[in-house]
């Protein structure tokens, strides 16, 4: 049976190392400051191939699969943010970054933020992409969706017949923008691989220590927040009273369901440009496209 999800990891030619007692794979381009691409659950490395080929002229631009994604090996704990957050430390150790900006998606964004906010020194910046954490998880409503999407992914984990189907008109709406399409077939494809990983972290969504909103006052360094407007699940209204208590925050909203960089790549990489220009985080020229606006 071929494995669906090294489809989604680290493309070759990727590197391994180990962190935590698991091996990550990872890819790792070009020179200069450094940039740390972290993707949603039960997704890979490979979603910022296009962003990596972007930056790399000007920056080292570095995207790892976490556990149990694209090559790397399964985890020991649960996943969930705030284990992501420590994956990400000793990672960033482990290649011998000292400090960098941070591209997080969904589960990766809350994992950016966690470790913004552990290790302020090492973080010249965030970009975060409909992040979780940031509204309450404890009223009625919020409470039964996650019972509903963790049922729904445990179903998937027993190998229920239904499911890969399911999971693909689910991803459709997760994945709005068809831009997104070739990339959203190889995550539907995964559909019983990452369906245990899926329940994990859905879980983790679910338990008290996910709500990271008492957090975000306190992140002091440059935050680019890029909203997907058409985000059924984390959606923009119920999180933008958060999102401006960051001290230093800019907003963009996007044509995308859940994530902008593959959903309006170009937008979402001349945005990226703007924000790394604006902080002094490249080396090089900046393209016409980032210097405009």
């Amino acid at each position: 049976m071929i494995n669906k999800r090294i489809e989604l990891g680290a493309t070759a030619p990727f590197r391994q190392v180990e962190v935590d007692g698991v091996k990550l794979t990872y890819n790792d381009d070009g020179f200069g400051p450094a940039i740390v691409c972290l993707h949603a659950i039960a997704h890979g490395a490979g979603d910022f191939a296009e962003l990596r080929e972007h930056l790399k002229n000007r920056n080292r631009v570095l995207a790892l699969d976490w556990p149990g994604h694209g090559r790397s090996e399964s985890d020991h704990e649960p996943a969930s943010a705030r284990r992501y957050a420590r994956v990400l430390a000793s990672f960033m150790d482990a290649v011998n970054i000292e400090r960098a900006v941070l591209i997080g998606n969904s589960i990766g964004g809350a994992a950016a933020l966690l470790h913004a906010h552990a290790y302020p020194e090492r973080v010249r910046g965030l970009v975060v992409e409909d992040p979780g954490g940031l509204v309450s998880n404890s009223d009625f409503a919020t409470r039964l969706a996650l019972r509903l999407m963790i049922s729904f992914f445990r179903a998937g984990a027993r190998g229920t017949w239904w499911f890969p189907s399911a999971y693909r008109a689910y991803y459709k709406r997760v994945l709005s923008n068809p831009r997104a399409a070739a990339q959203r077939v190889k995550i539907a494809s995964a559909a019983a691989e990452m369906a245990p990983i899926l329940t994990e972290a859905w879980t983790s969504f679910a338990a008290p220590e996910a709500d990271t909103r008492a957090l975000v006052p306190e992140i002091s360094c440059p935050v680019l927040v890029a909203w997907a407007n058409n985000d059924l699940i984390v959606q923009w209204k119920r999180n933008e009273p958060v999102v401006r208590r960051f001290p230093d925050v800019r907003v963009e909203i996007f044509d995308a369901g859940h994530a902008a960089h593959l959903e309006s790549p170009q937008e979402f990489a001349a945005t990226v440009d703007r924000f790394l220009a604006e902080i002094g985080w490249t080396s090089g020229e900046i393209t016409a496209n980032a210097a405009a606006g």
